[in-house]
């Protein structure tokens, strides 16, 4: 399937057809990008159009999917780009705050026009002390409503945790019984047990990344035996990156031949795949961190040649 061939589909909600990803009712080529600042960027928040055109060039990039967080108000040593107090969807309660509400309604409709999925991650590990469980419900239950209108949204409950999953998947179910629900079960190399795999609609592990395994070969095998055990799409949701050691960065880092071998051995799997890259972690001022915050495909040499793989088929 070609790349162009995503913005063909009437319609562009989400749906499962056994072991692949559907949009609008055709097969969907899920290639995701790591942005988890989104709702928090200011840059790409600053007005509608603004947004709309960053959200085009990831697609003139190959990026199908965006992955975003609804929490970003961590703590030390989380200092990330755009993080900060108050930084969070949703307020202790577990209502939400109307101007990230409204921002996350604005990039389901820009993707959706795009023709772009958008996988929504609600809790984050980094979040520590999180909110008390009722008010995460309340949370999950809150999201689930607002993006009732939205059909393009792939809701994940978890950042690598797996606390009070079963909770959660009936929550958002009870609200939206046709929205694919996922959780990435915890840190790199977990691939979830079977209660968690045999739950979730699509399994979004964060697959083997420190040596002696190889990355870009051995995360694809693993995306292969959950394809092969479970019979629904697996997207390979953190994978390795060139990031921070101290953030799950690999000694020595990455190159982008590895990241692209990585990309066509997970589709050759069954399988699919989000871009995890640096372009966040060390903070603004940080040489790896672009002035916007955004994670611009012309960014640097490493990332483009990644790009450059995605829009080539």
């Amino acid at each position: 399937m070609s790349h162009a061939s995503v913005l063909e589909p009437a319609n562009t909600v989400l749906s499962v057809n056994g072991t692949l990803l559907c949009l609008g009712g055709m097969p969907f080529r899920f290639r995701g990008l790591s942005f988890f600042n989104a709702l928090f960027n200011p840059t790409f928040n600053r007005d509608d159009a603004g947004r709309r055109a960053w959200v085009a060039k990831f697609w003139d990039n190959g990026v199908t999917a965006l992955r975003v967080w609804c929490q970003w108000d961590f703590s030390e040593p989380y200092r990330f780009a755009d993080v900060g107090p108050g930084q969070s969807l949703f307020r202790p309660t577990g209502q939400l705050v109307r101007d990230f509400s409204d921002r996350l309604c604005q990039l389901a409709t820009a993707t959706s026009d795009q023709g772009m999925a958008l996988e929504v991650t609600l809790f984050s590990h980094e979040r520590d002390p999180n909110l008390a469980v009722d008010c995460l419900a309340k949370a999950a239950t809150n999201v689930s409503h607002l993006l009732l209108p939205y059909r393009n949204v792939l809701l994940q409950i978890w950042n690598e945790n797996n606390a009070s999953t079963e909770r959660f998947y009936d929550l958002v179910k009870s609200v939206d019984a046709d929205r694919l629900v996922t959780n990435s079960p915890g840190f790199s190399d977990d691939l979830g047990d079977e209660r968690h795999n045999c739950l979730m609609d699509v399994l979004t592990p964060h697959t083997v990344r420190q040596p002696p395994a190889q990355f870009w070969v051995d995360g694809p095998r693993q995306v292969s035996k959950l394809v092969k055990a479970y019979g629904k799409p697996v997207i390979d949701d953190e994978p390795a990156r060139c990031g921070l050691v101290r953030f799950g960065g690999i000694v020595g880092g990455t190159a982008a031949v590895q990241h692209v071998a990585h990309l066509r051995g997970t589709e050759a799997a069954g399988g699919y795949y989000t871009y995890h890259h640096d372009m966040f972690q060390g903070g603004y001022g940080d040489p790896a961190t672009p002035a916007h915050g955004i994670p611009d495909p012309d960014f640097n040499a490493l990332h483009r040649e990644v790009f450059d793989a995605l829009v080539a088929e």
